[in-house]
């Protein structure tokens, strides 16, 4: 069986002949650019400047030479531009230098500035005569959003002001689309396309930072605060944001057809390291009627399958998720609260695939010791892997300092517990 076939049997919760991995398949799956580069140094591979794929988290591109030396099974369907709102496929590239000394390859409008305090700052559209819309600290590997949200007028608040980001399809993205799905699918790998429109509430995407001048509430508290406050708001948010999703989705399919295996849905966290940031009630008043209209629309017209991140201590959620129609959940953060892998399985197992929980990204794999490592990538494939349903990543992206003897560490579990 090939990569995708394996893909295709562990997301059907059958037992596929090997272990399934992903590393960099998804901006919730991928792998820091110093990693990436530790990774090619590792494998005896050229030392290229390597591209960032994703820069709010500067990710980087594992590319074909990686992924076979990983052994990688799932590639990345990305869209065309980035959350800054700059091209970064199909586009031209420069080298840069990161503030830890790092060369990489970024987009050409990807235009920084440094700030007084050593901070590196990024521009919406790459247009550095507005004010910028991320920050990274002197100190610092990847990017945080900065605050542009107006003074709230609760008289003149309209949802469609949280809407500029949502639209109708264009054919020029069904072109693209078109293009690198068909590009994607012809590696014999699974894929997993990140389409987007359908992240409700995910506080990453609320600030808005591709929007020059983004209107209506967008600071991260206010919008927590708001989820009470005021639900009617939101709501009429949900409401038009499913439908403009659903639209395009068909459109997109039309194009696309079933060259796809999974679709990256919502990144919105619903757990913190103890608990959850709402209650089961507010989630299914708030959040499951929209989610469960789109998964439905995806499992009544495609072949594809639905894919929900959520950090956190989620237990008592995964029935909730399953009643939403989500299919796979990520990442899996067997370190917070009641996310035992043993009891996951045994609850969880035949209704929900569990694409990460491989190994904790915390404490474990950035600093425990290679043989602490190794022995929790063997427990957790033991549980998770059994009768399929599992496709192996670490808990969220791999970060930038993880030494490298421990991600080898976790490379020589996997083989090891492929045989």
């Amino acid at each position: 069986m090939n990569s995708r076939e394996n893909l295709q049997k562990t997301l059907n919760h059958q037992q596929p002949d090997r272990l399934v991995c992903d590393f960099g398949g998804t901006a919730v799956t991928g792998i820091h650019c110093l990693a990436v580069k530790h990774f090619r140094k590792h494998f005896g591979l050229e030392d290229l400047p390597v591209k960032v794929i994703e820069p709010f988290q500067m990710l980087g591109e594992v590319d074909d030479e990686l992924i076979n030396s990983i052994g990688i099974d799932v590639v990345g369907a990305y869209g065309k531009n980035n959350m800054f709102g700059i091209a970064n496929n199909e586009c031209e590239w420069k080298l840069y230098t990161t503030n830890w000394g790092q060369v990489v390859q970024v987009p050409v409008e990807f235009n920084t500035t440094i700030d007084k305090d050593g901070s590196t700052l990024i521009y919406p559209g790459g247009d550095i005569s507005l004010g910028p819309n991320a920050r990274m600290p002197k100190a610092g590997y990847f990017f945080d959003a900065v605050n542009r949200q107006k003074p709230i007028d609760d008289d003149k608040l309209n949802p469609e002001d949280n809407l500029e980001e949502f639209e109708p399809i264009s054919e020029e993205t069904l072109d693209y689309w078109g293009r690198t799905v068909r590009k994607q699918a012809a590696t014999g790998k699974g894929v997993i396309a990140s389409l987007g429109g359908t992240a409700l509430g995910d506080i990453a995407l609320v600030p808005g930072m591709q929007l020059k001048n983004p209107k209506g509430i967008r600071d991260v508290a206010d919008w927590y605060m708001s989820t009470v406050l005021r639900p009617d708001y939101i709501h009429a948010i949900f409401e038009k944001q499913t439908a403009i999703a659903i639209a395009n989705f068909s459109r997109i399919y039309q194009r696309i057809g079933n060259q796809i295996d999974a679709v990256f849905i919502c990144g919105t966290d619903f757990g913190t390291q103890e608990s959850t940031f709402c209650s089961p009630e507010d989630f299914k008043s708030l959040y499951l009627p929209y989610y469960r209209r789109i998964n439905d629309w995806m499992h009544q017209n495609t072949g594809w399958k639905s894919f929900k991140h959520s950090c956190g201590a989620v237990e008592n959620f995964m029935p909730l998720f399953i009643e939403a129609g989500f299919d796979i959940i990520n990442p899996v953060q067997i370190s917070a609260r009641g996310m035992d892998p043993a009891h996951l399985k045994k609850e969880y197992g035949k209704d929900l695939v569990f694409w990460g929980g491989g190994v904790d990204t915390q404490k474990i794999l950035a600093f425990a010791t290679p043989a602490e490592v190794k022995k929790q990538v063997l427990d957790n494939c033991s549980i998770f892997a059994k009768d399929g349903g599992f496709v192996f990543n670490t808990v969220h992206n791999i970060q930038a300092n993880v030494p490298v003897e421990n991600l080898v560490a976790m490379l020589d579990a996997i083989r090891e517990f492929n045989g």
